[in-house]
């Protein structure tokens, strides 16, 4: 059994981080609250006119007719309706406005992250929160915030009028009854309720993240024949979710109970002390009437905050993991102000890396490459390859010694204008799920037909477009399952191709396809080589006949080998 999952921040602090958001839409939730306030006091008004009509009727001195009661209480009927409106198109004007906010910064959040952070995250996490954790988060904004201070506002101004109308005993009695059930109450829900809703938003997330691996690796599944296994894991979380499901709606029915419990206690308490206070001759039986009923009709914003712990659990786990990314530092912080550069030369000295300040993943990497040749990188499979190519993108922080273009360290240089000198394509090419026109297109916006084509064609890929429905207008389908590993990744070096970078890393850039369409890729590469200085990574020999100058990597040493 997994051990308990814990909030990272209290309540409090989640709650005061979330409101911080708030910024300039302040206003808007001042003014829901007043029409929130206005309008609990308009419901009331409708029954404490009718409690008035009965004080007048059993002898107390009103001097306001029947009929204008009559009135007043219609006319608090109808002002309710429309208050109520106004006070929820403000509340979730505010929430959603919000809810695009926070899902901009969590998107901004992860650009600054990617892609090391990202390495490590599991995907379905990731969108479980942008999408339940973030409407999560409208119920705080839309039916938090607003209820609990309309609930201090009109419990204040009741507990004002009775006192006033009908003594300071039953006052009394209403501050007495608002505190318990106002606060002790929601704080009693909360013990009972925080672990199970932290445990079910934690549960909820682990199992999106396994079902979308489940469904994104569904043909290895079946080609490993792997079904039974995986959906038996798949039912045995969504066991463990439903058991956390139920145990925290059993926790929230049973708190639900105990508030409805502790409103009628409190309406009991009240009518008694109003009839001790009558017997007594403390007050008159139509001014205990009137307060008497005040009370009973004012419970309205107290219960709503007495019900927010069942979901303010949930929220408040989906605000932690909210607040960890936007609050997460990146590895690598992105060079804003630095140095530009147009590519020329590569050059490495005594490099060295580690991605846990302990274990030596490269040590002393000395290597250098011109524009107009092909460098080529081997070894065997978790030697540090990779990550080398990754390091000469700036994606992880060196650990020591320096990587210059240009002569320029690349801690010097503008991201963005590293990037524009420096394109990789890596071993699994990600597709979106729209044209291969479009998917080329993230390489250069205003690229011409001609020159996708021509990448293409560099690439071998441009034989296989045009066998397909719609051409360069093709959808490649969800996740790119429409086409195969190698075709993917020939449309990942066609964009390599057509970025213009000067310098193109390639890891394993033909590791996917048939030596037919290996040969024409590394002619292609050859061609290119003229205008392009090219850093090759791969395992096959036959892929490194085409490089000037060849390294091998080894326990995280790379030595030259001609």
């Amino acid at each position: 059994m997994k051990n308990k999952k814990k909030l990272r921040r209290s309540g409090a602090k989640i709650m005061a981080s979330l409101v911080l958001l708030l910024g300039s839409l302040a206003y808007i939730m001042l003014l829901a609250v007043i029409n929130g306030t206005l309008g609990f006091i308009s419901a009331m008004g409708v029954s404490l006119f009718g409690a008035i009509g009965i004080a007048k009727f059993l002898g107390e001195s009103i001097a306001v007719s029947y009929w204008v009661l009559i009135a007043l209480a219609v006319g608090c009927g109808v002002l309710r309706g429309l208050l109520r409106y106004f006070e929820q198109y403000s509340n979730h004007y505010i929430a959603f406005r919000l809810l695009a906010t926070l899902r901009d910064k969590i998107f901004a959040s992860l650009r600054e992250l990617c892609p090391a952070k990202l390495e490590s995250k599991q995907k379905g996490s990731i969108i479980a929160m942008i999408t339940s954790d973030i409407e999560t988060l409208e119920v705080f904004y839309a039916h938090t915030i607003s209820p609990i201070c309309i609930a201090v506002i009109f419990s204040l101004i009741i507990t004002i009028f009775v006192a006033i109308v009908s003594g300071p005993w039953l006052a009394l009695v209403a501050v007495c009854a608002y505190l318990f059930i106002g606060i002790a109450v929601p704080m009693i829900s909360s013990g009972m309720l925080k672990e199970s809703g932290v445990n079910y938003r934690c549960e909820f997330s682990s199992f999106n993240a396994y079902f979308l691996d489940s469904i994104k690796g569904v043909k290895d599944i079946v080609l490993n024949n792997a079904g039974e296994k995986r959906e038996k894991e798949v039912n045995a979380r969504s066991d463990v979710l439903l058991r956390e499901t139920k145990k925290m709606k059993h926790n929230t029915t049973a708190a639900a109970a105990f508030t409805e419990l502790s409103v009628s206690f409190a309406i009991l308490i009240t009518l008694i002390v109003g009839i001790v206070l009558v017997s007594a001759n403390a007050i008159s039986l139509g001014r205990m009437i009137i307060g008497v009923v005040a009370v009973f009709s004012s419970f309205g914003p107290v219960i709503a905050i007495s019900a927010l712990p069942g979901n303010l659990t949930q929220t408040f786990a989906s605000g932690d993991r909210v607040l960890d990314l936007l609050e997460e530092k990146p590895v690598v912080n992105a060079v804003k102000d630095g140095e530009k550069i147009e590519y020329n030369n590569l050059k490495v000295e005594n490099l060295s890396f580690s991605y846990d300040s302990q274990t030596q993943v490269l040590n002393d990497i000395c290597m250098h490459a011109q524009k107009g040749e092909i460098v080529g990188i081997v070894g065997e499979s978790g030697c540090g390859k990779s990550t080398f190519l990754k390091l000469l993108l700036r994606f992880w922080q060196k650990t020591g010694g320096s990587i210059c273009y240009n002569g320029i360290d690349i801690d010097n240089i503008n991201s963005d204008n590293l990037l524009d000198n420096v394109t990789m394509v890596s071993q699994v090419t990600y597709l979106f799920d729209e044209s291969i026109e479009d998917n080329l297109r993230i390489a250069k916006a205003n690229a011409t037909d001609e020159e996708l084509e021509h990448a293409c064609r560099l690439a071998s890929v441009h034989d296989f477009i045009m066998t397909l429905p719609e051409g360069y207008k093709t959808r490649v389908g969800a996740l790119g399952d429409n086409l195969s590993a190698g075709e993917k990744q020939r449309i990942g070096l066609a964009r390599a191709f057509l970025s213009g970078s000067e310098l193109i890393l390639l890891d394993e850039p033909t590791s996917n396809v048939d030596s037919i369409n290996e040969g024409i890729i590394l002619k292609a590469l050859k061609e290119q080589k003229n205008k392009k200085s090219i850093i090759l990574v791969s395992h096959r020999e036959s892929t490194m006949a085409i490089a000037d100058r060849i390294y091998r990597v080894e326990a995280g040493k790379m030595t030259a080998l001609k």
